[in-house]
């Protein structure tokens, strides 16, 4: 019911465990003394816990099992519809996964993003839990653009909420409605990783009119005709593709300037709505005159082969060093909605970090950067790597 995952070697060590059991006290000790042996003695300097299921009826419990394993200086995490850990997934099932980190020499707090006394200054990167209820995405990422220039931010947003209703973040031994928190790493090595799971498909357009979200010309003509002789020119496998996909989306430049653009490059964002009569069509995501953009499609096959290009690149990045460990943030749509298998995500990650120790949740939305800028997502995994 329960499995752990091991890093060796010097520098920052991260720990995961993941349990099954259905005390949610026991099933928290079990999975917080897994996720504590990979440190090799030292003491965490924070723990991130996530639960789902039954345990979501007795929270304070899960705390408490978590804080007796490993009295950690500093405890966060939050509830939710799935969790990964230990290179598995439980989706809509009872379990809780524990990730722990020993930095090294690196520091970690705890802040409030809607609170002024409270700052993310000086991170190097910051995890960031929201409420499903309450959560001013905009506001909180612009804080944290403000106070932590520069700093990837990676997280997610709670899927689920306690049965009780009274919250769904976890900070110390308490249960929190509302708002959000963050846990910025100083001096900590974290390289973001975001793969929104789409494929650009045709030509790029220049957005010649926008008002807000709304389109009115791509290339100098009426953008819903310019996106109808895009997608009737298409052919073969990626004709195929938008009619099987989820659904057609488009990808917007955000750091513009580039002569070319790969699908790292697009923030992408379903089509709201088209207007046949004004020849309009918007966007989830204001687009200025002069942007870039081009329709983009999503499907488990085009998911799968972003996730996996996007943590290669990650991982040969770190060279001979590799990842420490990892922390996912999954949207609830993919997993075996998207795949049809279990533990699609978990397996991806562990296979491309070579088995570093990795936990997360499946999220009501994740949070990662684009073009340097953090966004809130949907249908993505998102995923803060530590290096060793």
């Amino acid at each position: 019911h329960r499995g752990g995952s091991i890093v060796g070697g010097v520098g920052v060590r991260i720990g995961c465990g993941l349990s099954t059991g259905s005390d949610p006290r026991v099933a928290a000790i079990d999975a917080a003394q897994d996720a504590l042996a990979p440190l090799g003695g030292r003491p965490p300097d924070v723990a991130l816990v996530f639960a789902s299921g039954g345990h979501l009826d007795a929270p304070e419990a899960t705390l408490e099992g978590v804080r007796e394993a490993l009295a950690p200086p500093l405890l966060a995490g939050c509830m939710a519809s799935g969790v990964l850990g230990a290179g598995r997934e439980v989706e809509r099932a009872t379990a809780v996964a524990v990730w722990t980190a020993s930095l090294d020499g690196g520091s970690v707090s705890l802040f409030d993003p809607s609170d002024p006394e409270s700052s993310a200054a000086g991170a190097r990167a910051v995890v960031l839990l929201g409420d499903p209820h309450v959560f001013p995405a905009d506001a909180v990422l612009g804080v944290l653009a403000r106070d932590a220039p520069g700093a990837p931010v990676l997280g997610g947003i709670a899927s689920a909420r306690s049965s009780s209703g009274i919250g769904s973040l976890f900070l110390d031994a308490e249960v929190h409605a509302g708002g959000a928190l963050g846990v910025a790493f100083h001096d900590v090595e974290v390289l973001p990783c975001v793969s929104q799971g789409a494929v650009p498909l045709g030509p790029e357009l220049t957005v010649t009119a926008s008002d807000g979200h709304v389109i009115s010309e791509l290339a100098g003509e009426p953008a819903l005709r310019a996106l109808r002789h895009a997608l009737e020119n298409l052919s073969g496998a990626d004709a195929e593709l938008v009619r099987q996909g989820t659904g057609l989306l488009l990808g917007v430049v955000v750091d513009s300037g580039r002569s070319e653009y790969g699908p790292g490059d697009f923030l992408v964002r379903g089509i709201v709505s088209a207007d046949a009569d004004e020849g309009t069509v918007t966007v989830a995501a204001p687009v200025r005159p002069g942007t870039v953009v081009r329709i983009h499609a999503r499907d488990s096959v085009s998911a799968d082969a972003d996730l996996r290009r996007s943590l290669e690149l990650r991982a040969e990045a770190l060279g001979s060093s590799g990842a420490a460990g990892a922390l996912m943030f999954s949207c609830n749509g993919r997993g075996r909605r998207l795949f049809g298998v279990r533990d699609h995500d978990a397996t991806v990650l562990d296979e491309t970090l070579g088995g570093a120790p990795a936990a997360g949740f499946f999220a009501a939305g994740e949070i990662g950067p684009v073009g340097g800028e953090a966004f809130l997502h949907g249908f993505t995994a998102t995923v803060a790597v530590f290096a060793g």
